[in-house]
């Protein structure tokens, strides 16, 4: 994957944003061989569920490149249903990484339980550390181990930019809890992508915490790399008044050919 590294240095001064630096024409000019794109990423959204049928149903669309849980997903779409069995369905439905996010509260708990859940798929479960001081340290230890991470629960650049600075693969900043406290989430999304791209971090940015189709929206063009999406936010995106009547008059207008 090609780096903000590999873009051309933009002539704006250096105290711009990266909102202000895409539309620079230098910045986000892309170098010769390379495709035209935000520093030649694959947008992608991963799917915000534990539910098997939906996990299956929105994968054949082709759009959804990983699957992310957290616990209160778990506790509300399986309850009291077995944890490994849960995700080993969800692995099975799916394709790309599965954030699996850990619920101990000790480095050392915090470290045998990510243990535990990797070696259910260690080629797909990725470990969701919670961000803290001791959230820092297991991400750390577990980047050494060759394990993927998502660091979660972010709220700010600073946050972020921490996860990023330990190794998280992943860094899950949540668009609607930043709401939530009264504040813009596109400015923190923008900074970090910035910092991201400067330094040649290979953190990507996850924003979660989805409370509608323009967070999604807004996520992309503020520079997130993934946004994790529920299913009811996904269907959503999927209309629009227009598309269906002019899909309606096109096939009209077929059925009626030659009458």
């Amino acid at each position: 994957m090609a780096t903000g590294a590999q873009y051309r240095k933009c002539e704006r001064p250096a105290t711009k944003d990266y909102l202000q630096r895409r539309k620079c024409g230098v910045c986000c000019a892309p170098l010769p061989g390379q495709k035209p794109g935000l520093a030649n990423e694959d947008r992608m959204f991963f799917l915000d569920s534990s539910e098997e049928k939906e996990i299956r149903d929105i994968f054949a669309w082709g759009v959804v490149a990983g699957v992310t849980t957290n616990p209160l997903i778990l506790a509300r779409e399986a309850g009291a249903a077995d944890l490994e069995q849960r995700i080993r369905g969800v692995v099975a439905a799916s394709h790309g990484p599965v954030s699996v996010e850990l619920t101990t509260e000790t480095e050392a708990a915090m470290l045998d339980e990510a243990r535990t859940y990797h070696a259910w798929a260690p080629e797909r479960i990725c470990i969701k550390v919670p961000f803290s001081e001791i959230g820092l340290r297991v991400t750390a230890a577990l980047t050494k181990r060759g394990v993927s991470t998502n660091v979660t629960c972010l709220m700010s650049f600073n946050q972020a930019y921490l996860a990023a600075l330990a190794g998280g693969t992943y860094v899950s900043i949540f668009s609607g809890r930043v709401r939530d406290m009264g504040y813009d989430v596109r400015p923190v999304i923008a900074q970090t992508r910035e910092q991201i791209d400067r330094e040649g971090l290979s953190a990507r940015i996850i924003i979660g915490s989805i409370r509608h189709f323009m967070d999604v929206n807004e996520s992309l063009e503020a520079g997130a790399h993934i946004v994790t999406v529920p299913p009811g936010i996904l269907r959503k995106m999927l209309h629009n008044p227009k598309t269906d009547e002019t899909i309606r008059e096109f096939n009209t207008a077929w059925a009626n050919r030659g009458k």
